[in-house]
């Protein structure tokens, strides 16, 4: 059976845990959620997401050298920032995971073969390009490139987090921004 607590977040401690242990035991499994209405209200805004992206620096060449200022940056912001800034990136990859958009990259591939993770990195190279070409290409789904690819954006987040606490990012964000992902965007 499953017990639904809604806690504010100002009375978690944790003493809130040890009762949780007690109660439960040491084997129970506790997920939390933010409501999505609140979800990083006021903490991190799509400018402030747009501006770390503009942080790229496209004059290196190695992928982790292009992200570094973009990492620093965000390590430097509030924890729940880099959260937040995962979330915002996979909807955005997620918004690009439609019919019409596979269809743009489907019409410029000589083989016909659509590869899920190619058309993900794909997705990412929009993303880092920036707030206006994501948005020409989200409105404009033919004219999605498929010479262009970057898969490290992935990383940006977990590299912050990593910078910031010397431990791993273990986060799964609110949209699932793998190929095929969005079911509505890809209905007929």
């Amino acid at each position: 059976m499953t017990t639904v607590l809604k806690v504010n977040i100002n009375d978690i401690s944790p003493q809130f845990f040890q009762d949780l242990k007690d109660k439960f035991g040491k084997s129970a499994q506790v997920e939390i959620r933010v409501d999505e209405q609140k979800h990083g209200e006021g903490l991190l805004s799509d400018e402030q997401f747009w501006a770390i992206i503009a942080l790229l620096d496209w004059s290196k060449k190695n992928q982790s050298d292009i992200t570094a200022p973009a990492v620093a940056a965000l390590s430097k912001m509030p924890m729940s920032s880099i959260y937040l800034f995962q979330d915002k990136l996979s909807e955005k990859l997620y918004q690009l995971d439609t019919r019409a958009h596979g269809n743009g990259y489907l019409s410029k591939q000589d083989d016909g073969y659509l590869s899920v993770d190619d058309f993900l990195y794909v997705r990412c190279a929009v993303v880092a390009e920036g707030k206006a070409y994501y948005e020409q290409i989200l409105n404009n789904p033919a004219e999605l490139p498929v010479d262009i690819d970057f898969e490290h954006l992935l990383s940006l987040a977990d590299e912050a987090y990593k910078l910031k606490t010397g431990k791993e990012f273990n986060y799964f964000p609110i949209f699932n921004y793998e190929t095929h992902s969005n079911t509505e965007g890809w209905k007929a």
